[in-house]
């Protein structure tokens, strides 16, 4: 058996792998599930929560925990796989210990909780609460200035208390390497309380990647938590067909009002969209593809593929029009390749090299056959043009896909499916044996 690390901060656990007795990687810790304990005594630690592959969250009990060490977590015995639900009487200890308002009971001073430090306890497989890192001062600006100490967790009250306005910068701390679906993945399990918390201490960028992400429900809730100059911001910084969708989904009265507050070019972008059928061309298109203008060059075009904040489909291919170079554009000409632009030198025309024989769609085009499209010619974005050839943008597959699968599959993969084990409990101790 594995030596145990004397004690271990919960910041640490966030997102590190948990390995089966054969060394199988069984999937990544998300949160701890405690339970809270009548007066000073240190709340006992449940288990884990276990995100797995399929992107299902299941509970591992502590139990059956045999090792933390060098970033990974062991365990032993067969897993259950049922989904995790959380019971009214357990807290997780990432999603709504990190950042509350407590006090210490000595000195009655208000302090932020950093981390939360977890022990073992002597010849048993159990484990518990016993040291939490705190920052004096209220938050905000004295955050950063306040003490930092390590603290019992006796020598703190207030958190069985309902809070309100908490933090959550410890919180995202701990998930901050999290690409954008994993992210949406951990707001969608949180208290609509704690998402609200957390979406607010986003920045819009991050949260508009976020949102994209995330159930229709969820969406709406957390829009509608924001202000409204805010959730402008928020819908700016989304890609132009996901703002339409969303607001898509918003009482009239409150859609124009945002539209009102977002930049006059951004909010023409997303009505325009809007004028479309859903399961068109038109409603599937982003606006935002990669145009150039004839005289421009090779070297200018892998310029443009290389900005970050491009969707892969978005940088496989430019598209090369005449001014103005904005959709709706000019006269749509061609487009290129980004396997094409490897192969040509860096002084090239784009138009002198641009695949001007592959048909473009129409706004009206219908889902089976923009489906059909990308099919035949193995593409993984395709232009839209109006009746005057004019380039209107791009739709690209991961959008396609969007409306393939079903409309809850964004809720049925962060839930996953139910496995029934016969027998087996809330902890899985029929199915994982003695």
């Amino acid at each position: 058996m594995a030596v145990l690390t004397p004690r271990v901060f919960v910041s640490h656990l966030s997102g590190i792998a948990v390995f089966d007795p054969n060394g199988d990687q069984v999937g990544r810790v998300r949160d701890l599930v405690a339970m809270l304990r009548i007066g000073a005594r240190p709340p006992r630690l449940l288990g884990l929560v276990v995100e797995v592959v399929s992107r299902r969250r299941i509970f591992l009990p502590m139990t059956r925990v045999t090792g933390v060490e060098s970033g990974q977590v062991i365990t032993t015995g067969v897993i259950n796989m049922r989904r995790f639900e959380q019971r009214a009487s357990e807290t997780l200890v990432l999603g709504e210990l990190l950042d509350r308002r407590v006090r210490l009971v000595e000195t009655g001073e208000e302090v932020t909780v950093l981390d939360i430090g977890i022990i073992q306890l002597p010849a048993r497989r159990d484990w518990e609460i016993d040291k939490v890192f705190v920052r004096k001062g209220k938050g905000g600006a004295l955050r950063r200035k306040g003490e930092a100490l390590t603290v019992e967790w006796s020598a703190v009250t207030g958190f069985s208390l309902e809070e309100h306005g908490q933090g959550a910068e410890s919180l995202l701390a701990t998930f901050e390497q999290l690409r954008p679906a994993d992210l949406a993945g951990v707001l969608h399990h949180l208290s609509p309380k704690r998402r609200a918390e957390v979406a607010a201490a986003l920045t819009d960028d991050r949260l508009a990647d976020v949102l994209e992400e995330l159930p229709e429900d969820d969406q709406i809730e957390i829009i509608g938590k924001l202000k409204e100059e805010r959730a402008a911001d928020v819908l700016e910084e989304m890609d132009p067909d996901d703002a339409a969708d969303l607001l898509s989904e918003l009482p009239e009265e409150e859609k124009e009002r945002l539209l009102a507050l977002m930049r006059p070019e951004e909010a023409a972008d997303v009505r325009r969209l809007m004028a479309y059928e859903e399961r068109t061309a038109g409603g599937l298109m982003t606006t935002e593809p990669i145009v150039l203008r004839p005289d421009a060059t090779v070297a200018d075009a892998l310029a443009r593929v290389r900005d970050p904040d491009l969707s892969p489909s978005l940088a496989a291919q430019v598209y090369v029009c005449r001014p103005p170079d904005e959709t709706p554009t000019g006269k749509y000409l061609g487009l290129v390749h980004f396997q094409r632009l490897l192969r040509d030198p860096p002084f090239t025309l784009v138009s002198s090299i641009a695949d001007t024989d592959l048909p473009a769609l129409p706004p009206d085009t219908p889902l089976p056959e923009l489906t059909s499209y990308l099919a035949t010619y193995n593409m993984v974005s395709a232009p839209v043009v109006d009746e005057s050839g004019s380039l209107l943008g791009a739709v690209t597959v991961d959008d396609v896909l969007d409306h393939l699968l079903p409309d809850d599959w964004r809720e049925t993969e962060m839930h996953g499916s139910a496995v029934d084990v016969p027998g087996a409990g809330r902890f899985g101790e029929a199915a994982d044996g003695p």
